[in-house]
C-alpha cells in the first residue's frame, strides 16, 4: 500500500507550498496534465496555468509535462508553456521520468511529480522513489479509462484510510 500514498496532498496545484519543495532540494517539477492542469476539455493552458508556469521559471524550477495522452493532446500545452513534455508515458511506467531527469540532470531525490490519479501519477513516482504529490481531480469529466481506474482508486483509498495511512480532504506537505 505504501506506492500508492503520496508524500504531499493538496487540493490544487494551486496549494501546493513550492517554497517548501525548493528549500527541501526539489529542482525539478513533473505535471500530469488532463485534470491536474487541465480539464478533459480545455485544449490549452489558462491564463492561472500560464503565470503559475512562470512563477515557477521564475523560481527556478525545471518544468516538464508527462502524460499518459497523445502527441496533439500534449502539443499546445507544451508550446503555450513553454516547457518540455513526454507523451504516451505509460505511467505508472519508468521510462518517460527518466527521460525528463535526464534531460535536467537531476537525482530522483531533486524531482517531485504532481498528479490526479494514484494508478498512474503516485504509484509511477513512488516507484522511482520521487516526491509524489496527490491534487483533486479537476472535475468528474473523464476519460473511460481513467473512470476505469478511479474505481479500483477507491479501493485503494478505502484501504489507506483503514490503515490510518490517508484520509480525502485532510491535505498535508
Amino acid at each position: 500500500m505504501d506506492l500508492f500514498r503520496p508524500d504531499i496532498y493538496q487540493k490544487s496545484i494551486y496549494t501546493i507550498n513550492y517554497s517548501k519543495l525548493k528549500k527541501s532540494g526539489i529542482r525539478c517539477l513533473i505535471f500530469d496534465l488532463d485534470n491536474t492542469i487541465a480539464s478533459k476539455n480545455e485544449n490549452v493552458p489558462s491564463k492561472e496555468v500560464l503565470e503559475l508556469f512562470a512563477r515557477l521559471d521564475e523560481m527556478g524550477f525545471y518544468l516538464a509535462i508527462v502524460s499518459n495522452a497523445t502527441k496533439n493532446r500534449v502539443a499546445p500545452f507544451k508550446e503555450k508553456c513553454n516547457i518540455n513534455s513526454a507523451y504516451r508515458a505509460s505511467k505508472p511506467f519508468k521510462k518517460k521520468y527518466l527521460k525528463v531527469m535526464k534531460l535536467y540532470n537531476v537525482k530522483d531525490t531533486e524531482v517531485a511529480c504532481i498528479g490526479d490519479q494514484l494508478l498512474t501519477d503516485i504509484l509511477g513516482a513512488n516507484k522511482l522513489q520521487l516526491t509524489s504529490i496527490l491534487v483533486n481531480p479537476i472535475n468528474s469529466n473523464e476519460f473511460i479509462i481513467t473512470k476505469i481506474n478511479r474505481f479500483f482508486e477507491k479501493q485503494i483509498f478505502k484501504k489507506l484510510t483503514k490503515k490510518g495511512l490517508f484520509q480525502k480532504g485532510v491535505y498535508y506537505d
